[in-house]
């Protein structure tokens, strides 16, 4: 067994190379590590739940997971099959279990995979839960041992329990949206499942109508060939040809575990996640006439603040990841939350993504106002004004971090592409606020190896010259 620990929770989760670092040894030590938090805080009788996605073993993963945490003696509630992590997170809910651990890298590349924990209320794990998790993970490696039993002796005895949570949670999506509403509207639909445990759910949420669910990539495939299994732009090519060349109404696609959404409009564009955040908070504000508060990221889009103003309800703002957004949500009790990442989370449901559901919410937006996707951008910003934005990514070698640190500290703008600097902070990466109300972020991923751009702007050619800058100030390529 390994003495050094390679173990370190980013983000959302723990994700690294299969065979490399996420090897059955680390993944034993890691669900050690949780059995021990839910004894040290009382609260192992009450179970965990274990799912998986469709990567390469994920569901050897999560057996070898369950095998340890059931040889401490606590109750698991594992998946029968692959799902969408926020089934697992309303799942944990259902059971009233202690928490959850899902193996999944979530939008990674094939190569990895990953290690989520979520709290009791299916939120992703909060800091503190985390900190205490990876100090139990230092001593196990110290340590160098771990419990475990055979899975077939687990479930012999009982201790670990198959569970299908399929058929509740979609109960609790056609309790939330007016399924039959959708299903009988006509409507072309093109999904895009980027081979990951998001397949088949659209299908089977709106069979028996006049609507027509075409989908593409919903084989299992842990290679997710051509493609990483994250819904934006540049992986959603296929999606966007099949909706022009078969005239689709819409069409969605689902990352790998089916928490974030992607969408291209009827014309094959891709609507950025920041458009499609600002559309499901119109969507709920107007259209079903909810009122609450609206939580989102460092990098999510500065239309919701106008909506706010518009509908008097607050805006709050956080550092990037779900496990910064979700306490929110639940102490404000927030109709919405969300990030630039394409995930977002609902009131009404678990305080977590949930791809499926931010999906029929955007089919009965169209449905309900007759609009198209391009015409319902229209009307939001004849609301809140024109917003581009886009995002660039670029892999670093790790001993640049803090060379590209420095630079942005020593070389902080005054004015970026002729625009006056209004504003300076550093809650999530580094933030410039210009006079226009454009803005321009550079932050590290907490989940790869990556530096990234991000802008906000007026026209999509100012969003590129401000992404220019942010390239030439850290010097990336």
């Amino acid at each position: 067994m390994k003495t050094v620990n390679p173990v370190k929770f980013g983000t959302d989760g723990w994700r690294a190379v299969i065979a490399r670092e996420f090897t059955f040894d680390n993944v034993g030590i890691c669900a050690q590590a949780v059995a021990d938090h839910l004894k040290q805080t009382g609260q192992a009788e009450k179970g965990l739940v274990i799912g998986y996605d469709t990567r390469f073993a994920s569901e050897d993963f999560a057996a070898a997971a369950a095998e340890v945490v059931a040889a401490n003696g606590i109750q698991v509630f594992l998946s029968t099959k692959a799902v969408p992590t926020p089934e697992v997170s309303f799942g944990t809910v259902l059971r009233k279990a202690a928490g959850a651990v899902v193996i999944t890298a979530s939008h990674n590349p094939a190569r990895y995979n990953g290690f989520k924990i979520k709290s009791a209320d299916g939120a992703s794990a909060p800091a503190e839960m985390v900190a205490a998790v990876e100090i139990n993970i230092d001593r196990i490696f110290k340590s160098g041992s771990y419990r475990q039993m055979p899975f077939a002796e687990a479930l012999k005895q009982g201790r670990v329990e198959l569970f299908n949570f399929d058929p509740p949670y979609l109960k609790q999506m056609a309790g939330l949206v007016d399924l039959d509403r959708v299903k009988n509207s006509g409507l072309k639909i093109a999904v895009d499942s980027m081979f990951g445990a998001g397949a088949g759910y659209f299908e089977a949420l709106l069979d028996g109508g006049t609507v027509r669910v075409t989908g593409i990539n919903s084989e299992r495939n842990p290679s997710f060939p051509g493609i990483n299994p994250e819904p934006i732009a540049v992986n959603l090519a296929r999606l966007a040809a099949k909706v022009r060349s078969e005239g689709h109404n819409v069409g969605l696609a689902t990352d790998g575990d089916a928490d974030r959404i992607g969408v291209i409009d009827e014309n094959g564009r891709f609507v950025t996640q920041l458009e499609v955040y600002a559309l499901l908070a119109l969507y709920l504000l107007e259209t079903r006439g909810l009122k609450g508060a609206i939580v989102k990221t460092v990098t999510a889009t500065s239309m919701l603040y106008r909506l706010g103003e518009l509908f008097n309800v607050p805006v709050f703002e956080t550092p990037v990841g779900f496990k910064h957004i979700a306490p929110i949500m639940m102490e404000k009790d927030a109709l919405v939350g969300g990030e630039e990442s394409g995930g977002y989370g609902f009131r009404g449901h678990v305080p977590e993504r949930d791809a499926i559901l931010a999906g029929l919410y955007f089919l009965d937006f169209m449905v309900s106002t007759g609009k198209t996707p391009s015409q319902l951008l229209e009307y939001l910003f004849s609301k809140v004004g024109p917003h581009y934005y886009n995002r660039r990514d670029f892999h670093f070698p790790e001993e640049r971090r803090q060379s590209i640190i420095d630079g942005i500290q020593q070389h902080q703008p005054e004015s970026v592409k002729g625009l006056k600097v209004t504003g300076f902070d550093t809650l999530d990466g580094f933030r410039f606020f210009l006079q226009d109300n454009s803005w321009l972020l550079i932050r590290f991923s907490g989940t790869e190896p990556l530096l990234r751009i991000y802008s906000e702007s007026s026209s999509p050619e100012r969003v590129e010259e401000i992404l220019d800058f942010g390239q030439e100030l850290t010097g990336v390529e």
